[in-house]
């Protein structure tokens, strides 16, 4: 689909295309089924995909084909095909004053201007359905996917000649030998993406080398490769991310762009690690779909939607994102920013590290070697005239006082902190020598969340839930009247566990006179929460309840999630 999805949704709804009403829906629809907005509008019928396309090339000004016709060769000779593979482009037709170039995102300017350098000529593109484009590149140039598992079998059943030491050390890329290594990493970093893995694991034990994939946040081992290609394939790894394989001894880390046949050019952050077997490769996959999601994507239902939007279009202030690691605090955060990133702001961002690359918006990254440190980034940003400013994370008392500051001069600030629910960001921030009173008047909100996995829509089915269930959760009878129980069975597209996608279940504690009043008075934590939840804020639990009501996810995975939290 298109990158920017919430100027499509803008664009389709300014101008009639899609009625409120039928946006509305669809939000929600997607809320509830974890896919995007665009593509409820599809499964609708409101509009075709291409439809979309079409609708957004014409906003652009740039012509829609459906279809590639035949391209000359000497056409096809300007772009190399793994260039063609990685930008999903392709040139169509030379003109007087430079190349007809098809391409499937008509709001993806960097890829223009990155096209505009490779080909060194004057672009006049146009619109082709994507999967049109990855025919023509596999008509033109070949399918160079091989599948993962005939490749390991082959390789576990015949001795592989690796050029360099016996270990593989010295591996060289283009070596005639290496090219089943090199496939075999090719084939597993995109049978993880193809699974929705957020992680690679290749951890290495005393007789075999384990392979793993996190998906929906849950490990799932997968067929292991040949334990005695151990060091050829972290060499080959450490290879593509630009890391020394000579080093051992030391945690390394890197970062790979795999440009694929069929899909988006992958990013990669690696972490390697070493063990007494050998070195643990960790392989992060930097999903950029989760740049362009909106609100409703990320599992917000109506009512908190409408408090988030409020929140985030303020003018000044703080606003917070709290939760433990792997909580999906950096994806709201980004989401927040794509809502609200129009031309006429200013958006600065400062992280540790910088892993999504965000389009219209000034990224710095942490860098505490040389001096760059949040505070150091955040002092220099002021000087940039930002509008809004997100801060990776509130790591002392430094970092703190300067967003503050930045707050109460005119300036939004979104920002992490890691507590367990919304109203213990409050002395957190105290606790680190933040005065009170600072406190009360730069905080607008604070957002807790957790991820819960969601039921897979190809195989859900009703289902009762046990008394212990029910106990645990302390559904009210008027709860039970509403709900919609229900369970994957578990299915070909779900691996069998009855799950697919993930959804956030949040706690929203937003900052009115009455609960400034007790900040300013020191109140204990469980005074402001007492007093946050009798104004009408919900807990973690409680709106797990209510996605566990409505059908989005089963009561074990709430319970699991709001274990450790208080009610």
């Amino acid at each position: 689909m298109i990158s920017n999805e919430a100027y499509v949704l803008e664009l389709l709804q300014n101008s009639g295309a899609v009625s409120p009403e039928d946006m509305a829906a669809c939000h929600q629809e997607a809320a509830m089924n974890g896919h995007s907005t665009l593509e409820g509008i599809i499964k609708k019928g409101l509009m075709t995909q291409d439809q979309i396309l079409e609708f957004v090339a014409k906003d652009c000004g740039m012509e829609f084909l459906p279809a590639i016709e035949q391209i000359h060769e000497d056409v096809l000779a300007m772009i190399p095909p793994q260039e063609s593979r990685r930008y999903h482009a392709l040139p169509i037709e030379r003109l007087p004053s430079g190349l007809r170039v098809a391409i499937s995102d008509p709001l993806d300017f960097e890829t223009l201007d990155a096209l505009r350098y490779l080909l060194k000529a004057d672009l006049e593109p146009v619109v082709v359905p994507k999967e049109k484009i990855d025919a023509a590149i596999i008509k033109y140039f070949g399918k160079i996917d091989e599948s993962l598992h005939s490749l390991m079998a082959s390789l576990g059943g015949e001795e592989l000649q690796i050029k360099g030491t016996d270990s593989g050390e010295g591996l060289e890329v283009g070596e005639e030998g290496d090219a089943p290594i090199i496939r075999m990493v090719y084939g597993l970093i995109l049978e993880a993406h193809h699974l929705r893995a957020s992680d690679i694991h290749l951890e290495p034990l005393e007789k075999r080398l384990r392979l793993r994939y996190r998906i929906d946040g849950s490990l799932q081992e997968m067929r292991n490769p040949p334990k005695r290609l151990q060091s050829s394939i972290v060499s080959r790894i450490k290879i593509m991310s630009n890391i020394s394989i000579a080093e051992k001894r030391l945690p390394l880390d890197g970062r790979i762009a795999l440009a694929t046949s069929d899909g988006p050019t992958l990013d990669l952050r690696v972490s390697t690690v070493p063990t007494i077997h050998g070195e643990s490769v960790v392989m992060r996959i930097l999903d950029k779909k989760n740049l362009m999601l909106g609100l409703p994507e990320l599992g917000f239902f109506a009512d908190d939607q409408a408090i988030m939007e409020r929140v985030i279009n303020y003018a000044d202030g703080i606003f917070l994102v709290t939760g433990p690691t792997g909580s999906g605090k950096s994806t709201t955060l980004y989401a927040c920013l794509n809502t609200i990133n129009k031309p006429d702001r200013k958006l600065i961002t400062v992280e540790d590290p910088v892993e999504y690359q965000l389009p219209g918006v000034n990224q710095v990254a942490v860098n505490s070697e040389i001096g760059m440190t949040f505070a150091a980034a955040l002092r220099a940003m002021l000087r940039q005239a930002p509008n809004i400013i997100m801060v990776g994370e509130i790591r002392d008392v430094e970092t703190a006082s300067i967003a503050i500051n930045a707050s109460l001069t005119g300036h939004l600030v979104f920002s992490t902190l890691h507590t367990n629910d919304a109203p213990s960001a409050i002395t957190r921030l105290v606790d680190m020598g933040v005065k009170p009173f600072l406190v009360s008047s730069s905080i607008r909100a604070v957002l807790a969340q957790r991820l819960v996995r969601k039921i897979c829509p190809d195989c859900k089915e009703p289902y009762s839930p046990t008394e212990s269930e029910l106990r645990t959760l302390n559904l009210t009878a008027a709860n039970l009247a509403e709900a919609r129980f229900s369970k994957g069975r578990g299915c070909d597209r779900c691996r069998g566990t009855g799950y697919r996608g993930r959804a956030g279940i949040f706690e929203i504690f937003t900052i009115d006179d009455e609960i400034r009043h007790l900040i300013n008075q020191n109140a204990s934590v469980s005074k402001i929460r007492q007093r946050a939840r009798d104004l009408g804020m919900r807990t973690l639990r409680e709106d797990g309840i209510r996605k566990v009501v409505s059908g989005m996810t089963t009561p074990e995975e709430v319970i699991s999630a709001t274990m450790g939290d208080k009610d």
